[in-house]
Parts: structure tokens; sequence; C-alpha cells
């Protein structure tokens, strides 16, 4: 174990990494395919089922992430060697294959070459030898981000953060401050009396009012993108996931905008649109052609009505409340 820990630190240039176990296969190009799909508006169920993965592993990855591709799954922000590139540099390295050869048919960068098989290299057995899932696993590791999220690190930003996510805010004597006057527009899901955000502050809200807050302080500084991460994605610890239900939309998770284009509620068909009514029925000559209608009260009451279109004789239907 000795021998092995003084390759891993003198000739691959890196500290010594706490194995956890045999490392996995890498799914790099799968995920980047999985959340391509999820980009097009499809279900997580069915971009699995797409990119060749089992059904219940693509709400996983979905949740995991908070709804958000990783940056280094995005297509074109991750230049860095993939698991089938190599693959391809453990089977040319085991036809000795040189380091401008290997570069040449990856059509990468020598020096590219040259550290990957130095950097990436497993020393279990005493010697370097290049392995395609240790290399993925040990750049994984390294790809880590080492650095706490600013939250984390300042407990009056993550206090002053929360409290305004939760609508518990006082002034300098300890009285309440009322939250910003949010309008009903009547497009968000659930009862009204339920929802939070009403009196609580929007992550835009609270990047803004730090600036005027902390004018100097250039450590009470937060984006409302860092917020929404801190609140999505799983591991990252910073703020509590129940305030996800102060946000203005009350979701848990962020849902593709693909995807919400096709949840639109189509209360037309082209069965009755108006420009296919009949004639007779268009001009009012011939009697017994009902038109309906519903209306929609107050505590979720509702009326339906029929009008005939020649006499103009209205019925009106009383409807149990919505539930």
């Amino acid at each position: 174990m000795g021998r092995a820990q003084g390759w891993s630190s003198e000739q691959t240039g890196r500290p010594i990494m706490q194995s956890p176990g045999r490392p996995g296969v890498n799914q790099r190009e799968t995920k980047r395919a999985f959340w391509t799909y999820v980009a097009q508006g499809m279900e997580s169920e069915a971009a699995a089922r797409a990119c060749g993965v089992s059904q219940p592993l693509g709400p996983r990855w979905f949740r995991d992430a908070g709804g958000m591709p990783p940056i280094e799954l995005t297509p074109g922000t991750a230049p860095y060697l993939s698991f089938s590139e190599r693959e391809e540099i453990a089977l040319l390295r085991a036809q000795d294959c040189g380091i401008r050869e290997i570069a040449r048919r990856l059509q990468r960068s020598p020096s590219t070459i040259s550290r990957e098989l130095r950097r990436n290299a497993a020393t279990r057995s005493g010697t370097l030898i290049y392995r395609a899932t240790v290399a993925q696993w040990k750049a994984e590791r390294a790809a880590e981000r080492p650095k706490a999220s600013r939250l984390i690190k300042n407990d009056r930003l993550k206090n002053y953060v929360q409290s305004r996510l939760a609508g518990a805010v006082t002034d300098s004597e300890g009285r309440p401050i009322a939250g910003p006057n949010v309008p009903w527009k009547g497009r968000r899901q659930g009862r009204r009396a339920d929802r939070r955000w009403g009196t609580c502050w929007s992550p835009e809200q609270i990047s803004r009012r730090l600036q005027a807050d902390y004018p100097e302080d250039q450590s009470m500084r937060i984006s409302h993108e860092a917020i929404c991460q801190a609140l999505y994605i799983q591991g990252r610890g910073a703020l509590r996931k129940e305030l996800t239900a102060c946000l203005r939309t009350g979701r848990a998770l962020r849902v593709p905008r693909a995807r919400t284009q096709q949840r639109g509620k189509h209360f037309i068909t082209p069965e009755v649109m108006i420009s296919e009514r009949p004639a007779e029925a268009d001009d009012r000559a011939v009697p017994g052609h009902w038109e309906g209608d519903l209306i929609i009260g107050l505590n979720r009451s509702a009326v339906g009505t029929l009008v005939e279109r020649t006499t103009r004789y209205t019925m009106l239907l009383h409807l149990p409340p919505m539930e």
C-alpha cells in the first residue's frame, strides 16, 4: 500500500485520493443525451428510456440536479476528455502507440494526452497502468469544486436570504416588515390561500435589496441564480428545501421551458371552433342551435349558461363547487 501511495503522489503529481470503492462506469455521454431529451420537452422517464438507461434512473438524475442540467453536461461547455476517448487512449496505449500518435488519432494536443497518462493512471498495482474507468473516476474527483458556496461560508448572508425568502423580516426594533405586494395573475397552480409567496421576497428582490442595505459590504452580495441553485440542487446544503414553497412558482424542481409549453390547458378543439360554425347557426335563421359557456366566480363557484341563438332564450345551470 505504501508503494502505491508513493507512485500516486510522486509520479502522478496529484495528492493521494482515498478510493470510495470500485469506480463506476462513466455515464457522461448518456447523461448528456438525457438532458438533451429533457430540454426538448420529454418527461424524465421517457428521456431515460430514449438514452438507454432504466426508467427510474431518469427521475433520480432530474431530482439530484434540481431540474437543472449540470454545466459539465451542457453541449459545447465541457472541453474535457470523455470516457469513450479515455477508452481509446487505453486501447492505443496497450498497442504501444506513442503519445503523439494517440493525440493525432483523437485530434487532441499531445500535452493533453501526456497529462492524462501521468495524472489519471491507476497506481494500486504499484505501477502506472492506464485504465479508462480509473482515469475517469480520478478526473471526476479532481474536477469536484472544493470551494464552498457563499451562503455556506457567510452565516449573516445566509440568514438574510432565508428570512426574506420565508417572509419573516423585522426592522431594527424587532417590528415585522410586510413583504412585497405580489399581485395575483391567476396563472399559477394551487389554492390561493395556501400560497406563501404573497408575503415573501423573490430571489431577484433579495439580490437587489442587498445592494441597498449593504452598499459598502461586498461580502453581502449574491445573485438570484445562486439562490435558486441553493434551493433546487441537492448537496448544496445552504438553504432549507422547504423554502421552495415561498417562490413565485412554488416548484420544488425546475421545469424545462419546452416541457411547460406542452402542459398548457387546451379548452378549444377543432370540433368547436367558431370558424367551423354552420351557416344556419351563424345567421340565427334556424332555431334549435344552442351556445354554451362557463362562468367561474369566487369561492370556486361555477355557473353554466345555455343560450338559444334564435330566440335568445337563456338557461342557467348550477354547478357544484370546483374541487
